[in-house]
């Protein structure tokens, strides 16, 4: 039985024709694709997560029963409850509402906001509701494995910015999925405003595609 091939999120349809791998047949006909020469390495470094637990918290409280938590309302109105595992830091507020920082991914933030809440629970803290989560934004480093052409990319990348002079990055803003992704010539990227781990790997591609496509990257031999 013959079996479609899926190259680069396209189908191959199987005609026991030799191909190859940078092709892909497109109505009727075999199509040349660039392939980026590297693969991209993908490192989430923080993970900010919004809470609710839907009602209002004595702060005071919860210093006297967890004396390792951090509040100075006299400098900033939430308290910082930190845990070890996972490793985070959660602003909690009068409101009841949470800010966790710190996590590598979007599982371990939940996990985190949902440890927070139990610990509370346990040490004496009455909360009704379970916390309701919501991811706000992602950051991760990447690494292109190649030198990007920053001025070339600077007048062939729509809705970007490049300032030298006051930034050693260009920045580009992408419409789909929205993120923002800083671009150093070194080929390391910093992409923010994610709100999914699957936003930021699909970001890194199509960007990277387009840098090669536009042949701005640069290779050692």
């Amino acid at each position: 039985m013959k079996k479609n091939i899926d190259i680069c999120g396209l189908t191959v349809i199987n005609r026991n024709i030799p191909l190859k791998s940078n092709h892909v047949y497109i109505k009727g006909v075999f199509k040349r694709v660039e392939m980026p020469q590297t693969k991209p390495i993908v490192s989430v470094e923080n993970v900010v997560a919004s809470a609710s637990v839907d009602q209002k918290v004595d702060l005071n409280d919860i210093t006297k029963k967890f004396p390792d938590t951090e509040y100075h309302p006299d400098q900033f109105p939430g308290l910082v409850f930190r845990l070890e595992s996972p490793r985070t830091a959660t602003l909690i507020f009068r409101t009841g509402k949470m800010v966790c920082t710190g996590a590598k991914s979007e599982e371990m933030a939940v996990k985190a906001v949902q440890t927070v809440v139990k610990q509370l629970r346990k040490g004496g803290i009455k909360i009704k509701k379970d916390a309701v989560i919501t991811v706000q934004n992602i950051v991760a480093a990447i690494n292109l494995g190649g030198k990007i052409h920053l001025e070339e990319a600077a007048r062939k990348l729509p809705r970007s910015m490049y300032e030298p002079e006051q930034f050693p990055g260009l920045i580009h803003r992408m419409l789909d999925p929205k993120t923002v992704i800083l671009l150093f010539a070194s080929g390391k990227l910093v992409c923010t405003g994610a709100k999914k781990e699957a936003d930021v790997y699909r970001s890194v591609h199509n960007l990277h595609s387009t840098l090669e496509e536009k042949e701005l990257m640069i290779y050692d031999a």
